[in-house]
C-alpha cells in the first residue's frame, strides 16, 4: 500500500502539467481562450495507450522485472521531459511548448500502464477497494501539488522555474519503483507480440459478450465527462484575464489546504464505502454526486469573486472527485486479466482518457459561446448519459459472476 501511494503520486504528477496547470501558465501569458481550451489536445497519447501497450505486456526490461522495469525507464524520460519546459516560452513559440507537453504525456501514459498493470498484478481480489483508494490519494496529492504548489510557486518565481521543481518530484516514484515488491503471482508474458494484441481483446469480449463488452467501453468513455468539462476549464474559470479574477496564490493555497483534506477524506470514505455496497452500488452513488458537484461552479458563476463560494466549491469537487475515481479505478481493476493486464487496463482507462482529453477539447469555445453560468449546467448534462448505462451491466443487485482475476483452481474452489 505504501509503495501504491508513491507511485500513485508518481502517476498524477505530469497530468496537469500538460492540462490545468499548463492552461494556468498560458492564461497568465494572454494567449488565446480557444487555445487555451485546444491545449488539452497535447494529452491525446492518454487516449491511445492501449495502442503500443501490448509491448509492455510482451517484453520484460532485464532489470526488475515487467512492471517495475517499464516503470524506471519511463520515470527516468519523465524528469528530463519535465524539466526541458522550463526552456518554453508559451507566447513566442506555442508550437515547441506543444510539442513539449505531448512527450510529456507520452511519457506519462507509458508510466500509466506499467502502473496500472503492476497495480492489477499486486493486488489480491479483497484488496481492491484499498488499494485503489490509496493510489487515488497519491495521485490526488500529485495534482494538488501540481496545481496548487504550483501555482503559488508561480506568483514568487518565473513559470520556467517551477517546471523545473516539478520535475525533481518525479524522483519518488523513481525511488518507490526500485524497492516496490514484486507481485507474488506472476503471469507468464504473452508468447508473441501477436498474442500480446489479440488475446487480451479476445478474452474481454469472450468474457463480457460483446453487446456487454461494447457498452461497457461505451460507459468509460461517458462516465466522467461532466466532471471532464469542468476540470477542462476551471483554471481559466477562476484566473484573471479569462474569468473571475482570483489569484494563483489563491487558487492555490485553497486547494492545498482545506482543499487536500476534502480530497483525502473523499478517497479514503470512496474505499470504505467500495468495502461495504460494492462496486456496482459504489457506481451509482458517486457517479451521482459527481454530477451533482458541478452545481458548486455555477453558484461560484452566479456569485462571482466570492472566497468563501470558492472554499466550497473547491471542497466540493476534490470530496466527490475522490470518491468516483475510487470507485472507477476499482470497476476497471476488476474488469482485468493479470496475463493481459496492461494491455486491458490501458484500453479501458484510454477511453477514459477520450473524454478527459478529447471530447472536452472544445471547453474553451463552449465556455466563450454560453458563458461561464450555461458552460457548468451544460456539463451536469454531459453527464447523464454515462448514469443511464449503469442498469445495464452495473445493475445496483449484481448477480455473481466469474472473476477473471481468479485463477482455475480458485474458480473450481
Amino acid at each position: 500500500m505504501v509503495a501504491l501511494l508513491f507511485l500513485g503520486f508518481a502517476s498524477g504528477l505530469p497530468l496537469f502539467l500538460t492540462s490545468k496547470t499548463l492552461q494556468a501558465w498560458m492564461s497568465i501569458e494572454g494567449v488565446d481562450l480557444k487555445a487555451i481550451g485546444l491545449i488539452s489536445l497535447v494529452s491525446v497519447p492518454y487516449s491511445l495507450k492501449f495502442i503500443w501497450s501490448p509491448l509492455l505486456d510482451r517484453f520484460v526490461p532485464p532489470f526488475l522485472g515487467r512492471r517495475r522495469g517499464w516503470l524506471v525507464l519511463m520515470q527516468v524520460a519523465l524528469i528530463f521531459a519535465i524539466a526541458a519546459m522550463a526552456l518554453q516560452q508559451p507566447r513566442q513559440a506555442l508550437q515547441f511548448l506543444a510539442f513539449n507537453a505531448v512527450l510529456i504525456a507520452f511519457f506519462s501514459a507509458s508510466q500509466d500502464i506499467a502502473f496500472d498493470a503492476y497495480r492489477t498484478d499486486v493486488l489480491e481480489k479483497w484488496e481492491l477497494g484499498a488499494g485503489a483508494a490509496v493510489a487515488v490519494l497519491g495521485y490526488r496529492i500529485a495534482l494538488l501539488v501540481t496545481g496548487s504548489l504550483a501555482l503559488i510557486l508561480a506568483d514568487r518565481m518565473p513559470w520556467q522555474t517551477v517546471y523545473l521543481l516539478m520535475s525533481i518530484f518525479m524522483a519518488v516514484g523513481l525511488l518507490t519503483s526500485l524497492w516496490a515488491p514484486e507481485p507474488k503471482n506472476q503471469e507468464q508474458p504473452p508468447a508473441s507480440l501477436a498474442d500480446a494484441v489479440s488475446l487480451p481483446f479476445i478474452e474481454f469480449f469472450q468474457r463480457s459478450g460483446v453487446l456487454r463488452g461494447v457498452l461497457i467501453l461505451l460507459f468509460i468513455v461517458l462516465y466522467k465527462l461532466g466532471d471532464a468539462l469542468v476540470n477542462n476549464m476551471s483554471t481559466p474559470f477562476l484566473l484573471p484575464n479569462t474569468g473571475l479574477g482570483f489569484t494563483q496564490t489563491d487558487i492555490g493555497a485553497i486547494q492545498g489546504g482545506m482543499g487536500l483534506l476534502a480530497t483525502i477524506v473523499g478517497t479514503l470514505a470512496g474505499g470504505a464505502f467500495l468495502s461495504k455496497i460494492g462496486i456496482n452500488r459504489s457506481l451509482w452513488v458517486f457517479g451521482f454526486l459527481q454530477a451533482v458537484s458541478n452545481l458548486a461552479y455555477f453558484v461560484l458563476a452566479q456569485a462571482g469573486k466570492n472566497y468563501s463560494v470558492l472554499v466550497l466549491t473547491i471542497n466540493i469537487e476534490n470530496f466527490c472527485g475522490g470518491l468516483g475515481t475510487a470507485a472507477f479505478v476499482a470497476f476497471l481493476m476488476s474488469l482485468c486479466n493479470p496475463r493481459f493486464s496492461a494491455t486491458q487496463y490501458a484500453l479501458l482507462s484510454s477511453l477514459m482518457a477520450v473524454s478527459r482529453d478529447i471530447l472536452v477539447a472544445p471547453a474553451g469555445t463552449l465556455a466563450k459561446a454560453t458563458g461561464w453560468s450555461s458552460f457548468f449546467l451544460i456539463s451536469i448534462v454531459a453527464a447523464l448519459p454515462g448514469l443511464l448505462l449503469l442498469p445495464v451491466f452495473a445493475p445496483w443487485n449484481p448477480q455473481p459472476a466469474s472473476n477473471p482475476r481468479l485463477n482455475d483452481k480458485e474458480e473450481d474452489l
